[in-house]
């Protein structure tokens, strides 16, 4: 696929090849032109990538090259890019919820304590199922951002299992005191891992669903966690 964007701060044919040599550093990039004079980049790539990432590849927003697309369809191909990235979570969270709202569905209202105790119970199976579809591979990705995991590679195991007892327990409804009492502590200390690495900027691989999709660490990450921390409180406050 081939783009063509606004590119400003190029002066002279250093700038020209000094874009065209930073922008075909990234690997998905087979082909770049360029010209100071229209103010474009025209680049062919073998798949999408976002503005983003382009733009860090020219030193960042403080760069004096500054990247934008020419027109919507740009817009629109960068929603489309990331809803096909994190089409996995998206789906789960649209069963869990649909199951969620069925189940708590009772006297012509949503009995909200009910829907979050089976949404949290859907969460937390689904995605203990897939960590265990390759429990290793998920320790070792969970190890590079994970502030416990860091230093006791043996924390990513055991995450693993707590997270299938809490789905369990929720689906269950034992202890829902301790229960969730032990899910916010969890998850508020596995987002502190989130933050850090979506702040610095780390392009590392989100653990959340194993090691089966290949999905990047981001705000979604973070969104994800923060429900769960959120549901549990609401939870401890209401019972």
């Amino acid at each position: 696929m081939t783009h063509t964007y606004q590119l400003t701060g190029m002066t002279c044919s250093s700038c020209e090849n000094k874009v065209k040599s930073n922008l075909l550093v990234l690997p998905e990039i087979t082909a770049v032109e360029v010209s100071k004079d229209n103010h474009s980049a025209t680049i062919s790539m073998d798949k999408h990538i976002g503005l983003d990432t382009l733009q860090q590849a020219l030193g960042g927003n403080d760069s004096k090259y500054q990247i934008s697309p020419v027109s919507h369809n740009e817009m629109v191909e960068e929603a489309r890019s990331w809803a096909e990235t994190y089409k996995p979570i998206l789906l789960i969270f649209g069963y869990v919820t649909a199951i969620s709202l069925a189940v708590s569905w009772q006297d012509n209202a949503i009995n909200f304590m009910v829907f979050m105790r089976i949404f949290m119970a859907g969460f937390f199976l689904t995605f203990s199922f897939f960590k265990m579809l390759n429990l290793k591979a998920f320790a070792e990705s969970y190890a590079m951002y994970d502030i416990i995991a860091k230093k006791f590679s043996v924390w990513g195991y055991i995450y693993a299992f707590i997270e299938l007892g809490l789905g369990l327990s929720f689906a269950l409804n034992l202890s829902p005191v301790v229960v969730n009492w032990v899910t916010l502590i969890v998850m508020t200390v596995s987002i502190l891992g989130v933050l850090e690495s979506v702040l610095n900027k780390k392009k590392i691989q989100c653990a959340c669903l194993g090691a089966v999709f290949n999905l990047p660490m981001s705000t979604v990450t973070i969104v994800e966690d923060a429900i769960m921390i959120a549901m549990s409180a609401a939870m401890l406050i209401l019972m």
